[in-house]
């Protein structure tokens, strides 16, 4: 019986002392790694195994022999866990790495185009892998065998389902969240693999259309500032803030001093909290991931003053005594009681905080604003465009702001 064939040969020149280096097959090395390594010198070894480069004896080539193929496996090792294998990988494993930032195959582009991932939406990926992709039968199915007709028959189970109120997912929200969820990581797939044929192509994305949400008129958020409604110097501050900059909540209390520029006078927005009302919120780039600027009224001057006069000043502009925040809690109900406190009736509509943003739209539209430099004053467009239109908006501001001031005055 013959004997197996040693993982490596080893030959001694003839004209020199060194020693050549060949690699066989039986070193559990692929063919093609093998084929690189045919009578090569101990010269060549990688600059990791420098102190093997120059054996002076057989043992030490043969000390160098192994060290280079545990060296060339933990690098296969590697390149596969680094490397989507595009034919064994499944649904699920694929679809998974789209829910964490560090094994997201987009993270890294987002990132270099300065558009990184907000935590809320790796979030929702997650939530949206967990409750309906990983234990679906979709999951288990090959990427790479993948047809049309699995991506229907997911679909019609998925649009069977039941959402947490016990109603049909179907024409929601989460369940065009899936779908495109699921469209953007078979498209990313595609990317690594220019032969398959990505089973999304012939059907269209699901259609949501968020539900509106209302705007006060121009006298209901006058009466918000009537005296008896905006109780003490946060209410006011955080109040003004809102109907007069425009601000979202996430970005009121991510807010610093060095934001406000008092002789411009303007509010850059550089920063918002992630996942706002959440305890792992954490801070991040604003919504559209660019910083814009907002305007910065007289009476909202004046209410930062009186807080700051209150409360000292601290980390950040809205802060209480003791340096801390209001939190989303605080917010949504200090809200809804600034509603009722000011008399003004609902009838129907849909009223948020959110509401605020729609609220001061509508207002500079109603001053003569163009629709274009609301939506980028909103922080819809890049800041270069925003410093333009900013003196233009000026005005209707001042307006708004002259009638809140007689309010606040009584």
């Amino acid at each position: 019986m013959a004997l197996p064939k040693s993982p490596f040969n080893i030959q001694k020149r003839k004209d020199s002392k060194t020693f050549l280096l060949t690699l066989n097959n039986t070193s559990g090395l692929p063919e093609k790694v093998c084929r690189k390594w045919q009578r090569r010198s101990y010269q060549n070894l990688p600059r990791d195994l420098i102190l093997f480069s120059q054996p002076k004896s057989y043992q030490a080539a043969q000390a160098g022999a192994f060290a280079l193929i545990n060296y060339l496996k933990n690098n296969l090792k590697n390149e596969r866990a680094q490397k989507v294998d595009i034919d064994d990988i499944t649904v699920g494993e694929w679809v998974k790495k789209f829910t964490s930032m560090e094994t997201s195959p987009r993270a890294a582009i987002n990132a270099s185009r300065n558009r990184p991932y907000s935590i809320t939406t790796i979030e929702g990926y997650l939530y949206y892998f967990n409750h309906y992709i990983k234990k679906d039968a979709l999951s288990a199915l090959l990427m790479d065998e993948l047809e049309e007709e699995d991506i229907l028959e997911y679909t019609t189970r998925l649009s069977g389902r039941k959402n947490y109120k016990g109603l049909p997912l179907v024409g929601t929200r989460t369940f065009a969240g899936v779908i495109i969820f699921l469209r953007m990581a078979f498209k990313e797939y595609q990317k690594r693999n220019k032969q398959w044929v990505n089973p999304f192509l012939a059907l269209s994305p699901p259609k949501y259309h968020n539900k509106v949400r209302d705007a006060l008129t121009e006298e209901e958020v006058i009466k918000l500032f009537m005296p008896g409604v905006l109780l003490d110097r946060m209410e006011q501050a955080v109040c003004s803030a809102m109907f007069l900059a425009g601000l979202r909540r996430a970005e009121i209390f991510a807010l610093t001093p060095d934001c406000l520029d008092w002789d411009t006078p303007k509010i850059t927005v550089k920063q918002a909290w992630q996942n706002f009302g959440n305890r792992n919120a954490v801070l991040g780039p604003t919504k559209g991931k660019k910083e814009r600027v907002a305007p910065f009224n007289d009476v909202l001057q004046q209410a930062i003053k009186a807080l700051w006069e209150e409360n000292g000043q601290h980390q950040y502009v809205f802060s209480f005594e003791n340096g801390k925040t209001p939190k989303s809690e605080w917010f949504k109900q200090r809200f809804k009681i600034w509603l009722k406190r000011a008399g003004i009736e609902l009838n129907g509509r849909k009223i948020v905080p959110h509401s605020s943003r729609h609220s001061l739209a509508s207002m500079l539209e109603t001053g003569g604003v163009p629709l274009r430099q609301i939506q980028e004053f909103l922080g819809h467009s890049d800041l270069s465009t925003t410093k333009i239109y900013l003196h233009t908006t000026d005005k209707a501001i001042r307006d708004i702001g002259a009638q809140i001031s007689t309010a606040i005055d009584g």
